[in-house]
C-alpha cells in the first residue's frame, strides 16, 4: 500500500481581494496532486456568513445562482442574486447583494434613508422557488432601518397616526404608530429561516446598531443619536403590537437592526455563520474518516478564534481526531493562539518580501506552492509509517 491512499478534505474560506473559497480550494488541490496524485481529495469551499456565503454554498453543494432585479438601498433598481443549494430545498441569500454598503456611492451614504426592501424581495423570490429553508448572511449592510424595508416587501405595513404608511429608512421610524402584519406572506410560516450572524450587538444603546455601525454607513454623531432613538421607539411598537421584545437581544443590532427584524417578523434563528455553512455542507459526514484537513483564509490572527472559518472547520475535525493544517496570506504575531483551538500547523503563502499587489496577483500560485510543500511532507510521513508497518509485520 502506498502513502497516497489518504483522504484529504480541503475547506478554506476566501482569501479576501485575491481568491474566492472555490479558487483557493482548486489551488490547494493542484498542489496536493503533485505529490499525492491518487489521494481522495474532497473540496468544501467555506464561508463564515458574510459576503461570499452564496458562492461557497452553491459550489460546495452543486447548486445554482438565481439573478433577480430588486430595490437597492436608496430605492433604485439593482441586480441582486441568491442561491439554490444542490438539494433544491434550501436558498441562501446575502443581504449585501440587495442592501449592501458597496451599492451606495460614498458621497450618498445616509442611513436615515437606506432601506432593506431589496433583501425582502430576495426572500420573496426564494419563496417563489418553493424552498422550505432559507439561510441569510447579513454582513456588509448599508442600512439602519431595523429590517422594516425587508418586512414591508413581504407584506407588513408600518403606519403613522393617520393610518398611512411611513416612508422607507430609519430616519422616519419616530413616526411609526402601529404595525399591521395581516398582509405578511402566509407561506413564510412553513419556511425555516436561519441567519448567519457573527455580531452580538443589541438593537439599541452604546453597543447597538446605530452607535457601532452607523458611522461607517455615513452617520454623523447627531444622526447616530437620532437613529438610536428611532430604533428604541420601533422596538416599543414591536413589543406592543407583536409581543416581540428584541431591543436587548444579542445580534438584533446586526445589519442596522435587520437581525432583530428577521427575528420579530420571520421567527428567524441567529447562528454563527460558519456553523450554518458546516451544517449546510454536511461537513461532519465528509470529515469523519479523513486523514487530513486543509483550511485557511487571508489572515490568521487572534480574532480567528472568534467564529472564523478555520476554527469552525478545526473544531469539527477534532471531534473525529483529524489533524488540521491552516494556510494564510498573513500570519499575525498573535496567530499562535489558534493552536489552542484545534489547528495543528500554520503555513504562510507569501514567499518573501513582496508588495501587496504582488501578493494578490500571485495568490493562487503561492497557495498551490505551499500546498505542494505540505503534501510532500505528508507523503514523506505517510511513507515512513508504511515502511515501519512493513518492518513490524515482517
Amino acid at each position: 500500500m502506498g502513502s497516497d491512499w489518504m483522504k484529504i478534505v480541503i475547506a478554506p474560506d476566501s482569501f479576501k481581494e485575491s481568491l474566492t473559497a472555490s479558487e483557493a480550494s482548486e489551488a490547494i488541490e493542484k498542489g496536493f496532486r503533485k505529490f499525492l496524485p491518487h489521494a481522495e481529495i474532497i473540496k468544501v469551499p467555506m464561508a463564515d456568513g458574510g459576503e461570499g456565503i452564496v458562492q461557497s454554498l452553491i459550489d460546495a453543494t452543486n447548486g445554482k445562482i438565481v439573478n433577480k432585479r430588486v430595490t437597492g438601498p436608496l430605492g433604485t433598481s439593482v441586480e441582486g442574486f441568491f442561491g439554490i443549494l444542490g438539494d433544491g430545498k434550501t436558498a441562501v441569500i446575502e443581504m449585501a447583494a440587495a442592501s449592501g454598503l458597496h451599492l451606495v456611492p460614498a458621497e450618498q451614504r445616509n442611513p436615515l434613508l437606506t432601506s432593506t426592501k431589496g433583501t425582502g424581495e430576495l426572500i420573496l423570490a426564494a419563496i417563489n422557488e418553493g424552498v422550505g429553508h432559507i439561510i441569510i448572511g447579513i454582513g456588509g449592510s448599508a442600512t439602519n432601518d431595523g429590517g422594516t424595508g425587508m418586512a414591508r416587501a413581504l407584506g407588513v405595513k408600518f403606519l403613522d397616526e393617520a393610518g398611512n404608511e411611513i416612508a422607507e429608512g430609519g430616519g422616519v421610524l419616530h413616526k411609526l404608530a402601529s404595525i399591521d402584519i395581516s398582509g405578511l406572506d402566509p407561506r413564510l410560516e412553513k419556511v425555516k429561516i436561519e441567519v448567519a450572524c457573527d455580531v452580538d450587538s443589541p438593537l439599541i444603546g452604546p453597543t447597538g446598531a446605530s452607535a457601532i455601525f452607523g458611522p461607517q454607513k455615513g452617520a454623523t454623531p447627531q444622526i447616530v443619536e437620532q437613529l438610536d432613538r428611532n430604533l428604541a421607539h420601533y422596538a416599543e411598537i414591536l413589543t406592543r403590537d407583536l409581543g416581540k421584545q428584541i431591543a436587548d437581544v444579542p445580534g438584533a443590532g446586526a445589519a442596522g437592526g435587520l437581525g432583530g427584524g428577521l427575528m420579530a417578523f420571520l421567527n428567524a434563528e441567529l447562528k454563527r455563520g460558519v456553523d450554518l455553512v458546516l451544517e449546510a455542507t454536511k461537513f461532519k459526514e465528509i470529515v469523519k474518516d479523513a486523514t487530513l484537513v486543509i483550511t485557511g483564509e487571508g489572515k490568521i490572527d487572534s480574532q480567528t478564534i472568534h467564529g472564523k472559518t478555520p476554527i469552525g472547520v478545526a473544531k469539527t475535525a477534532k471531534q473525529y481526531g483529524v489533524p488540521v493544517v491552516a494556510i494564510a496570506g498573513n500570519l499575525a504575531n498573535d496567530c499562535e493562539v489558534v493552536y489552542e483551538h484545534g489547528i495543528d500547523a500554520l503555513f504562510c503563502i507569501v514567499p518573501g518580501v513582496i508588495t501587496l499587489h504582488e501578493a494578490f496577483e500571485h495568490a493562487a500560485e503561492n497557495v498551490e506552492t505551499v500546498a505542494a510543500n505540505i503534501a510532500c511532507l505528508v507523503k514523506m510521513i505517510g511513507q515512513k509509517k508504511v515502511n515501519t508497518l512493513k518492518v513490524v509485520n515482517g
